[in-house]
């Protein structure tokens, strides 16, 4: 009987913890329904992230997807001859030419980016055509330039009067110290979409760093390193120098961390980190990341103070300083 009694005991407590189990993944997917019910968020890289995020949110009103409201997003500073780190009006490299990256993501893992790109407005239409029309991921230089005129795209001078003058005040500077982020040389925009049903996108858009070697190309139309989004866990993006978001493949390796029970600002954090080891006490450059999780959860961690970025969710369109490492 006493062994009966032990049996039913047992077998009530395995019951019950069953049930826990069961509700906490219930409210894990819980939180996640939650996240796409509450409506539609949006973030984004710094100031100019704000009309970015308004153009996101406006295509989404019009019913646009997720990948819809993410190119629309970034198309506007692209677009934008006052922004001289994207698009037309971007600062041009060493030998003077206005040369851009982009790459755009979907939730599904498909993914296009062209890099290296010159004379279109748009790069990041351009790479979502490579990710819609080819079998391909990538384009690069005259190669790009080719397929995006086959497509329909036009040829235009990208480099305003204003980028000019100011890239040759920047020059001689430039070439006496390695470039840093915070003073509009290379400031990147990448924007992060869950849209109301929950479908994730994102896109990356750059013209690089002021002054680089011509041919350089940075993590901006990397897919892993400037943008990475998985519709299961998340995305994130990145802004700063290039190369040391490549070194630690940034962008995929915050997802990766968020997929493991990171929140998203101590995921981003756990990168900088990496890239400070791996670089011991030589930041003498900025890099940040920017995180948005499924659930709707949102964070972002920069080496440096200075970087900042856009939310736009039910409570409006805001920005917000990024926490930095002390170092």
């Amino acid at each position: 009987m006493s062994s009966r009694r032990n049996f039913l005991k047992r077998s009530a407590i395995l019951s019950s913890l069953g049930g826990f189990f069961s509700l906490q993944a219930g409210a894990f997917s819980l939180r996640g329904k939650i996240g796409a019910a509450t409506g539609p968020v949006i973030i984004s890289t710094w100031n100019h992230g704000l009309p970015a995020n308004e153009a996101a949110w406006q295509k989404m009103q019009e019913g646009g997807s997720a990948l819809d409201a993410a190119e629309a997003g970034v198309r506007v500073p692209e677009g934008d001859p006052n922004v001289m780190s994207v698009g037309y009006g971007g600062l041009p490299d060493a030998d003077g030419y206005v040369t851009l990256d982009a790459c755009i993501m979907d939730g599904n893992n498909q993914c296009g980016s062209v890099a290296c790109l010159e004379n279109i407005k748009h790069p990041i239409s351009v790479a979502r055509r490579v990710m819609e029309d080819t079998q391909h991921v990538m384009l690069v230089g005259e190669g790009a330039l080719e397929f995006a005129l086959s497509k329909g795209f036009k040829k235009e001078n990208l480099l305003t009067p204003r980028a000019l003058k100011a890239w040759q005040s920047y020059k001689k500077e430039l070439e006496k110290k390695r470039s840093i982020i915070n003073i509009e040389n290379h400031d990147t925009i990448g924007l992060l979409v869950i849209d109301g049903k929950g479908e994730m996108s994102g896109a990356c858009t750059t013209s690089g760093m002021a002054n680089k070697i011509h041919g350089r190309v940075g993590d901006s139309p990397i897919i892993g390193a400037g943008l990475f989004v998985d519709g299961e866990v998340g995305g994130a993006c990145a802004t700063g120098v290039g190369e040391e978001v490549i070194k630690q493949a940034g962008s995929a390796m915050v997802v990766e961390l968020m997929r493991n029970g990171m929140a998203p600002e101590e995921a981003c954090k756990e990168v900088l980190r990496r890239i400070v080891k791996t670089n011991g006490k030589k930041i003498d450059f900025q890099v940040g990341f920017l995180a948005l999780r499924k659930d709707g959860r949102y964070g972002a961690y920069a080496l440096k103070r200075g970087f900042n970025f856009a939310v736009y969710d039910s409570k409006g369109n805001n920005l917000i300083d990024s926490p930095f490492m002390k170092n």
